[in-house]
């Protein structure tokens, strides 16, 4: 028996196999090119869109790690997704118009949240910081204590820091400032924290990272309700700045801003013995003279004060633009551990001020 030969399968059969193997060919090749940038775009541990901004509280430390060979955009999404920049587009962009893809530096950061794009890409260029010192610079301090903790830590003089603030090389959103800005001008606008800094910072760039954050935290807060009664936000800081001066005990920051806001709406004068030490420039209370002519003497001027009289923290900017609902127009220290009793007469006022002296906590 013979054995016919097997026909050749038809043109159009082969034909449609080989275009088969070419499309699963290109589809691998799209799958591997997407899965390549998406795993880029999840280094960061947040896979970021590009157009989203991220929403994350600013100032706070996060550590930043850039691997070597990666990309301009891949950098941009490791930033965003680690809430250091608030678009990974914006970062991207900044890198393409400075022509500066080649020089970012791979390695491990310590980095704030909410910086701006070009504070990051300096950082970036310069590489990771290797001698660092870290200073701790707590709430409720004056300008120039402030400055004095600054030259401890970094060995520079104070005179640096103060000439920075003053010849306009540092800058802040916060306030309009002279062109030849006082000590006085910046009182309360440099955010107490803790920082990290390199041994090649500047007295300009470490004040100005103090800035920032300042103006990070203020702009994080919801000042909507506040500036509808009439306020700035400036005055939100001054404010701010009373409450930090008396409050001692947490949870008496809402009270404390209660207190100033029902006043400042009455037309009463604030009364506040911090603006007082402030005028006399002591922090102690036996100097204390209600007499003393200043603009900062609560006792003589009605209002606010012409500018914040310490630097106040996140919890005391919070309480200025979110008082609690009282009727409270008084408040006298009351216990050894810093709590008030707080009233809404001057007769209730005036029995709790007789039992502190009764129970030995004023004099």
């Amino acid at each position: 028996m013979s054995l016919e030969p097997v026909p050749p399968p038809p043109t159009f059969s082969r034909l449609g196999r080989i275009g088969a193997i070419i499309a699963l060919v290109i589809v691998a090749g799209v799958a591997i090119v997407g899965g390549a940038s998406y795993l880029g775009r999840q280094v960061g541990g947040v896979l970021n869109n590009n157009d989203d901004r991220v929403d994350v509280e600013p100032g706070l430390e996060v550590e930043v790690v850039i691997p070597q060979g990666a990309s301009a955009q891949d950098i941009a999404a490791i930033l965003a997704g680690k809430g250091v920049v608030a678009r990974a587009a914006e970062f991207e962009a900044l890198v393409r118009t400075e022509g500066a893809a080649a020089e970012l530096k791979a390695g491990t950061y310590q980095l704030v949240t909410g910086m701006q794009p070009a504070e990051v890409l300096e950082a970036l260029r310069t590489g990771p910081l290797v001698d660092v010192y870290r200073i701790t610079i707590r709430e409720g301090l004056r300008v120039g204590e402030m400055l004095r903790i600054l030259s401890e830590g970094s060995g520079m003089p104070v005179e640096e820091f103060e000439e920075a603030l003053q010849s306009g090389d540092v800058t802040t959103t916060l306030k309009e400032m002279p062109e030849s800005p006082s000590l006085q001008d910046w009182e309360g606008l440099l955010f107490p924290d803790t920082y990290e800094f390199s041994q090649q910072s500047t007295a300009v760039s470490i004040l100005q990272r103090l800035s920032n954050t300042m103006q990070a935290r203020v702009e994080s807060i919801d000042w909507t309700a506040f500036e509808d009664d009439g306020f700035t936000i400036y005055e939100g800081i001054i404010m701010a700045s009373l409450i930090e001066s008396e409050v001692r005990v947490a949870e008496e920051r809402p009270l404390v801003s209660s207190v100033i806001h029902n006043r400042l709406d009455e037309g009463m004068p604030l009364q506040i013995d911090a603006t007082v030490l402030y005028a006399l420039g002591t922090r102690s209370p036996e100097d204390f003279d209600r007499e003393v002519d200043s603009p900062y003497n609560t006792y003589q001027n009605a209002g606010l004060p012409p500018t914040p009289i310490a630097s106040p923290g996140r919890a005391s900017l919070e309480a200025a633009a979110n008082p609690a609902d009282t009727n409270f127009f008084y408040y006298v220290l009351s216990s050894e551990d810093g709590s008030h009793t707080f009233s809404e007469t001057l007769e209730e006022h005036n029995e709790a001020v007789r039992k502190a002296r009764e129970d030995g906590v004023l004099p």
